[in-house]
């Protein structure tokens, strides 16, 4: 699912059917228009050397699966809530037997045995290992090796092709044009915690203020302060859980981000005392666990907050379920978490690709020895993820099988949320687009966030008490615009779904952004973020001992999944199913007036005021935050 952007075309990092002169029968894949920053090309990579090749087959039905997650989503469907089974989205989904043969008979005959040649068990992938040489033979192409200024090294090449009766069965093929790599040391001295160029929660991660030196409940200081008594008058979140057996709320964390017990309890004895003595139930992907050998804000400044307010929102009655993702050598990517709840996203059984993922054990030494996780996990009914990539940071190809991923856990009943940014326009650390593709703090082009543009994921910006307003006032909040402001857009790699075009086409008409149509997606024709908002300012967190006052969308996405939690614990209590994926609901007109209305505000960045929240759906606070009340008896009202 791909816009037409002529103004932007540079900005994709790779690109079907590229008009680059290739010997025929070959056609350019992906091409790559630029090095990611902090990495350098240093040398052609040895021909002997080995490359684990991985080939993503195209899946069956996937152009479809927008139309069959809204036929199950929209509240005026007959088929609303009758959610599939795992089976039964593999059974749609899987590639066909000509695509596994198709390509497999290419292999064959360009000189490689049957029996080196591995298809998955659910038929998504062919994996071969073979020699440098013989996949620059197969793929028409030059593969390097590149150098982080870490010292990390990486193997890629800056474009390959395809014979034009293989390209139409694949995807894209690993290791190739992708920079989604984990930086670490790799020898001598002892092994840092895992970082990665693009990895989620570097950049997205939740800002301090520092820390606060008196606590504060009362309502009236809600502007300075924001704690679980602010957020249940701003949203009316007023429930008492019924159905807790039957209901479950998943928080993702990915390592070395961990939460710390201690903090959790100093939150639960002056906030939550629903929670003193209680923990999330952690379930381990890829060797995570809430590490504590470092600690300080970076480490733990995320988990504490997610957990803290996720946790205490639900009234620490309903259970919480922790998806620790990733050991502290090899760090993990959103594929690691979606290969753990979906074994047909898995590249090859047993283990994950580690030109993409984090490879076990690590081929460099002291990496994690413990098993892969493909499928063990089951999804909880509302996911809420507080960490992304800029959308830039990825090729097409590459988010749109990924974005699949989150349309099938909808078409399975799951509500997933990601946080919209926390930089405006602007991409993470404020960096933004050149014309070239390249994305630096000087750039003045748009640079979406991802998952935050995939249109099967509900995205999330971020509000803030208007200062010296309270709580009790009609409309007391207006867009982040302290410390932080609210990530949204448009999208450069995928079309507007049908379930928001009303209310973006308003906003266009109605609201036009004054900027030269070089610098934003000005189409009318990609997908429009965030979908709604919360609040994300001042929030008082307790890390390592203390209480800090934090600010990001990485505070409103575990809110406004906490919310969405208790009313699936409302509806299952009645014998109705789980509210899965929310878009086409929220965006119909049944919906009109659940939400509250944000229309003050903006969210600046690549040198501008970037966009203005209006009244109506805007690209800065979405739809508004949620009416609890309200949603919970619209949803109930529903079958």
């Amino acid at each position: 699912m791909r816009c037409s952007f002529t103004a932007l075309v540079a900005l994709s990092l790779a690109l079907v059917s590229l008009a680059v002169p290739t010997p025929s029968p070959y056609n350019a894949h992906e091409k790559r228009s630029a090095i990611p920053t902090g990495w350098s090309l240093t040398r052609r990579h040895g021909n002997a050397a080995t490359l684990p090749l991985r080939i993503a087959l195209k899946q069956s039905n996937i152009e479809s699966i927008g139309e069959y997650l809204y036929d199950i989503s929209h509240p005026e469907s007959s088929n609303y809530g009758k959610h599939w089974t795992a089976g039964e989205i593999s059974r749609k989904f899987s590639p066909s037997d000509e695509s596994v043969s198709t390509v497999r008979d290419w292999l064959i005959e360009n000189g490689l045995a049957s029996e080196r040649i591995r298809v998955s068990p659910t038929k998504g992938w062919i994996n071969v290992d073979v020699s440098v040489e013989e996949a620059e033979r197969l793929m028409n192409t030059e593969y390097h090796v590149y150098t982080h200024v870490s010292g990390q090294e990486h193997v890629g090449c800056e474009a390959y092709h395809l014979p034009e009766h293989i390209s139409t069965h694949v995807d894209f093929v690993l290791p190739s044009v992708h920079f989604d790599t984990k930086i670490k040391r790799r020898s001598g001295g002892e092994l840092e915690p895992a970082r990665a160029v693009g990895q989620p929660g570097v950049g997205i991660t939740p800002k301090t203020a520092g820390t606060i030196s008196q606590l504060v409940t009362e309502l009236e200081q809600c502007d300075e302060y924001i704690t679980p008594i602010c957020l249940r008058a701003l949203y009316g979140l007023a429930y008492e859980p019924v159905a807790t057996d039957k209901n479950s709320y998943g928080i993702v964390e990915y390592t070395p981000q961990a939460y710390l017990q201690s903090d959790l309890q100093m939150f639960a004895m002056n906030f939550s005392t629903d929670l003193i003595g209680k923990e999330p139930y952690m379930v381990s992907i890829d060797g995570g666990y809430a590490q504590t050998e470092y600690q300080g804000f970076e480490y733990n400044g995320e988990s504490d907050l997610d957990l803290q307010y996720g946790m205490t929102l639900v009234t620490g009655k309903q259970p919480v379920t922790l998806y620790q993702t990733g050991d502290m050598v090899e760090g993990a990517s959103f594929n690691n978490f979606l290969d753990a709840i979906d074994g047909s996203y898995c590249t090859f059984e047993g283990g994950d690709d580690y030109t993409q993922d984090a490879e076990y054990p690590d081929p460099y030494g002291g990496g994690y020895e413990g098993p892969e996780d493909c499928g063990t996990v089951t999804p909880a009914y509302v996911i809420s993820t507080s960490y992304g990539y800029n959308e830039a940071d990825l090729t097409p190809f590459y988010t749109e099988r990924q974005c699949a991923e989150y349309a099938k856990l909808g078409l399975m009943g799951v509500t997933v949320l990601y946080s919209s940014g926390d930089y405006g326009v602007a991409g993470n650390g404020g960096y933004c687009l050149n014309p070239d593709g390249t994305q630096s703090a000087d750039g003045m082009i748009f640079n979406p966030s991802f998952p935050g543009a995939c249109p099967y994921v509900t995205s999330v910006g971020a509000t803030m008490v208007k200062p010296n307003a309270t709580v009790l006032e009609a409309q007391p909040e207006m867009a982040c615009m302290e410390v932080i402001y609210s990530g949204g857009g448009f999208s450069n790699y995928f079309a507007m779904p049908s379930y928001q075009k009303t209310a973006v086409d308003y906003y266009l008409e109605n609201y036009p952004p004054n900027y030269p149509a070089t610098i934003w997606n000005s189409t009318g024709m990609s997908r429009a973020f965030p979908d709604i908002s919360a609040n994300g300012a001042n929030y008082v967190v307790a890390v390592d001992g203390q209480f800090e006052l934090v600010y990001g969308t990485s505070c409103s996405s575990p809110v406004s999944g906490a919310i969405f939690t208790m009313i699936n614990d409302a509806r299952l209590a009645v014998g109705k199913a789980p509210i899965g994926f929310i878009n086409p609901t929220i965006y119909s007109a049944d919906f009109a007036g659940a939400f509250n209305d944000i229309t003050e505000g903006s969210n600046p960045g690549c040198g501008t005021e970037g966009y203005n929240a209006t009244a109506g759906w805007d690209p800065v606070t979405g739809l508004g935050t949620p009416n609890f009340p309200i949603l919970l008896e619209k949803w109930l009202s529903l079958p």
